[in-house]
Protein backbone atom coordinates (compact mmCIF):
# COMPACT_ATOMS: atom_id res chain seq x y z
CA UNK A 1 0.00 0.00 0.00
CA UNK A 2 1.37 3.50 -0.98
CA UNK A 3 0.68 6.06 1.23
CA UNK A 4 1.70 9.98 0.62
CA UNK A 5 1.37 12.75 3.62
CA UNK A 6 2.10 16.29 2.56
CA UNK A 7 3.07 18.75 4.83
CA UNK A 8 4.66 22.63 4.97
CA UNK A 9 1.02 24.85 3.55
CA UNK A 10 -0.15 27.60 5.55
CA UNK A 11 -0.15 31.26 5.22
CA UNK A 12 1.52 33.82 4.26
CA UNK A 13 1.88 36.83 2.31
CA UNK A 14 2.15 37.79 -1.58
CA UNK A 15 6.17 37.51 -2.60
CA UNK A 16 6.67 35.11 0.12
CA UNK A 17 7.47 31.45 0.43
CA UNK A 18 6.88 28.02 0.92
CA UNK A 19 8.59 24.84 0.88
CA UNK A 20 5.66 21.81 0.45
CA UNK A 21 7.12 18.41 1.51
CA UNK A 22 5.55 14.96 0.33
CA UNK A 23 6.23 11.80 2.37
CA UNK A 24 5.78 8.87 0.33
CA UNK A 25 5.72 4.78 2.34
CA UNK A 26 5.84 1.98 0.15
CA UNK A 27 8.79 0.56 -2.02
CA UNK A 28 7.75 1.91 -5.24
CA UNK A 29 8.30 5.20 -4.80
CA UNK A 30 11.12 5.46 -7.15
CA UNK A 31 9.73 3.81 -10.38
CA UNK A 32 6.61 6.82 -10.02
CA UNK A 33 6.42 9.25 -11.83
CA UNK A 34 5.41 12.31 -9.00
CA UNK A 35 3.64 15.86 -9.10
CA UNK A 36 2.01 18.24 -7.15
CA UNK A 37 -1.38 19.33 -7.82
CA UNK A 38 -3.68 22.45 -6.60
CA UNK A 39 -7.20 22.83 -6.38
CA UNK A 40 -8.28 26.20 -5.82
CA UNK A 41 -12.26 26.75 -4.49
CA UNK A 42 -14.86 26.91 -7.55
CA UNK A 43 -11.72 25.24 -9.79
CA UNK A 44 -10.89 22.30 -11.37
CA UNK A 45 -7.80 20.17 -9.68
CA UNK A 46 -5.27 21.65 -12.33
CA UNK A 47 -1.24 19.90 -12.91
CA UNK A 48 1.39 22.38 -10.90
CA UNK A 49 4.28 20.51 -11.18
CA UNK A 50 5.91 17.08 -12.30
CA UNK A 51 9.43 15.46 -12.13
CA UNK A 52 10.37 11.62 -13.54
CA UNK A 53 11.89 9.17 -12.12
CA UNK A 54 15.14 10.58 -13.57
CA UNK A 55 14.40 14.30 -12.38
CA UNK A 56 13.42 15.51 -16.02
CA UNK A 57 10.73 18.21 -14.76
CA UNK A 58 7.70 19.92 -16.53
CA UNK A 59 5.60 22.83 -14.92
CA UNK A 60 2.86 25.17 -15.61
CA UNK A 61 3.12 28.26 -17.50
CA UNK A 62 1.69 30.02 -14.31
CA UNK A 63 4.83 28.57 -11.72
CA UNK A 64 7.28 28.63 -14.53
CA UNK A 65 10.31 30.53 -12.32
CA UNK A 66 8.86 30.67 -9.41
CA UNK A 67 8.41 26.89 -7.96
CA UNK A 68 10.49 24.42 -7.87
CA UNK A 69 9.93 20.31 -7.95
CA UNK A 70 12.58 18.22 -6.45
CA UNK A 71 12.88 14.40 -5.15
CA UNK A 72 15.11 12.36 -3.11
CA UNK A 73 14.58 8.62 -3.84
CA UNK A 74 17.09 7.62 -0.95
CA UNK A 75 14.72 9.40 1.20
CA UNK A 76 11.26 8.56 -0.30
CA UNK A 77 10.56 12.40 -0.04
CA UNK A 78 9.48 15.23 -3.60
CA UNK A 79 9.00 19.26 -2.36
CA UNK A 80 7.90 21.57 -4.05
CA UNK A 81 9.59 25.34 -3.76
CA UNK A 82 7.13 27.80 -3.85
CA UNK A 83 8.62 31.27 -4.19
CA UNK A 84 7.59 34.83 -4.84
CA UNK A 85 3.76 33.99 -4.22
CA UNK A 86 0.55 35.54 -5.46
CA UNK A 87 -3.06 35.28 -4.29
CA UNK A 88 -3.67 33.50 -7.23
CA UNK A 89 -1.68 30.80 -5.94
CA UNK A 90 -4.06 30.14 -2.99
CA UNK A 91 -5.11 26.14 -2.78
CA UNK A 92 -5.36 22.95 -1.49
CA UNK A 93 -2.10 21.67 -2.85
CA UNK A 94 -1.79 17.71 -3.78
CA UNK A 95 0.87 15.17 -4.19
CA UNK A 96 0.53 12.16 -6.38
CA UNK A 97 2.22 9.37 -7.06
CA UNK A 98 2.29 7.53 -10.52
CA UNK A 99 3.42 3.81 -11.22
CA UNK A 100 1.81 1.60 -14.79
CA UNK A 101 -1.74 1.01 -13.62
CA UNK A 102 -2.14 3.36 -10.53
CA UNK A 103 -2.35 6.48 -8.87
CA UNK A 104 -1.80 7.51 -5.61
CA UNK A 105 -3.20 10.94 -3.75
CA UNK A 106 -2.15 12.72 -0.76
CA UNK A 107 -4.57 14.23 1.33
CA UNK A 108 -3.64 18.37 0.61
CA UNK A 109 -2.69 20.91 2.21
CA UNK A 110 -3.82 24.19 2.10
CA UNK A 111 -2.03 27.49 0.73
CA UNK A 112 -3.58 30.96 1.49
CA UNK A 113 -1.32 34.12 0.22
CA UNK A 114 -2.93 36.82 1.15
CA UNK A 115 -2.06 40.42 -0.66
Amino acid sequence: QVQLVESGGGLVQAGGSLRLSCAVSGSRFSFALMGWYRQAPGKQRELVARITTIGTTNYADSVKGRFTISRDNAKNTVWLQMNSLKPEDTAVYYCAASVPGQSYWGQGTQVTVSS
